[in-house]
């Protein structure tokens, strides 16, 4: 029999990323080309935390998880496995702590599968939110530039050039790692405490890869219980209209696979997966 969960829409992108970044982030952050929106990120954070409490990120990018985290009193860790988004992180951090933020951050650079060991073990069970998102493959977003008469120019589009990287791993695997990491999560967990995680499909081959079912089913095998599963958007709220803020790469696989008769739409949210732990 089906279980019934709290479900909601989250308007969070009333404004562009770059808007939402501006003044708050270093420009330079802008290269990292699969950066949760930092609305999510200040609105999970606001949902299921407290002044006071840690939140923590494995797989924290350029530190959005942080950077909102702190900004709201609360202290936040971040795991980053390539050491460039590593120290691009903690410079956010530094620039949070110049404009007044209160709480405290730090980044650890690591696997975030190894989170149990890699945190202090003062922390251990602490912990009231775990907020990240996984890897959906090398080459994401980026940017590009346009020059009459010679395409378009891509740069910026691949985050890792490492094959140990968890974005160069198929399915299989990178279920696999989630497990672990999953795992992990519940370890540093205080009791009732929330793991939440963005999420979306991707496209494979002409297939739509579900990661956000089969991560539910990953998390419910970790030990924890699904608590809610919520979108987010990643298009506007205008009244009743949705207002697209697709990215080119986004719009170009839209167009190539009509062109190809697949009947297609640009994504326009990410489910927001968030599993409690048990007291």
């Amino acid at each position: 029999m089906p279980i019934d969960l709290p479900l909601s829409v989250w308007p969070t992108a009333q404004r562009t990323a770059r808007a939402q970044r501006a003044g708050r982030y270093l420009d330079v952050s802008g290269v990292h080309p699969a950066k949760m929106l930092p609305a999510i990120a200040a609105r999970a954070i606001a949902t299921y935390t407290q002044p006071g409490d840690i939140c923590l990120d494995p797989m924290c990018g350029v530190g959005t998880t942080l950077v909102e985290a702190v900004h709201q009193g609360r202290d936040a860790i971040g795991i980053e496995y390539e050491p460039r988004w590593a120290e691009l992180a903690e410079a956010n951090l530094t620039l949070a702590r110049s404009q007044g933020a209160t709480g405290h951050g730090e980044v650890l650079c690591g696997d975030g599968r190894s989170l149990a060991s890699l945190v202090d073990p003062a922390v251990r069970g602490l912990v009231a939110l775990v907020l990240t998102s996984p890897p959906y493959g090398p080459s994401l977003h980026g940017r590009v530039t346009a020059t009459p008469g010679r395409g378009v120019k891509k740069e910026h589009h691949r985050y890792s050039t490492d094959p140990a990287n968890l974005a160069h791993v198929g399915l299989a695997s990178l279920l696999d790692a989630m497990s672990t990491l999953l795992h992990g999560a519940a370890q540093v967990l205080r009791p009732g405490g929330i793991v939440a995680m963005t999420v979306r499909p991707w496209w494979h081959n002409g297939q739509l890869i579900d990661l956000p079912g089969a991560l539910v089913e990953v998390g419910e095998a970790a030990g924890l219980v699904l608590y809610e599963r919520n979108v987010v958007l990643l298009a506007a709220l205008r009244d009743d209209t949705l207002v697209p803020r697709a990215s080119f790469f986004g719009l170009d696989q839209v167009r190539k696979a009509r062109q190809h008769g697949i009947t297609r739409s640009v994504i326009a949210h990410e489910d927001l997966l968030t599993w409690w732990r048990r007291p």
